[in-house]
């Protein structure tokens, strides 16, 4: 399954290469002028392309603001550190979700031993 994806910006570029040699397809925020941008504006711009947010941002995973029936999906990534290594290892287990559990309108909390999902 190719998923589409939006990387936010405080995702290393390791994040990026794992998605796209996985076959799928990955913008980032920096493509689209959102360095820095309102979490509004990240949500809008991945509205807009049809992409699932990919972030380590916890102001995403607030489902009074961001509704899981409001977007194409929101990955945040939960590390026990944010060094690379670690971001890259929860981004790998997610991944291997990918082809059993749907992303649609899901928020996906992703941590090294688990992936809670929220509809």
């Amino acid at each position: 399954m190719t998923a589409r994806f939006k990387l936010d910006e405080n995702l290393p570029r390791n994040a990026h290469t794992l998605l796209a040699d996985s076959g799928h397809d990955v913008h980032s925020v920096s493509e689209v002028s959102l360095d820095g941008g309102a979490d509004p504006k990240v949500i809008e711009a991945c509205l807009d392309d049809n992409r699932i947010l990919v972030t380590l941002d916890l102001d995403f995973a607030d489902i009074r603001l961001y509704p899981p029936s409001s977007h194409h999906g929101i990955w945040i990534l939960r590390p026990t550190t944010q060094s690379v290594e670690n971001i890259v290892s929860v981004l790998r287990s997610a991944l291997a979700l990918l082809a059993a559990e749907p992303t649609d309108k899901r928020l996906w909390i992703v941590e090294p031993t688990r992936v809670r999902i929220r509809a």
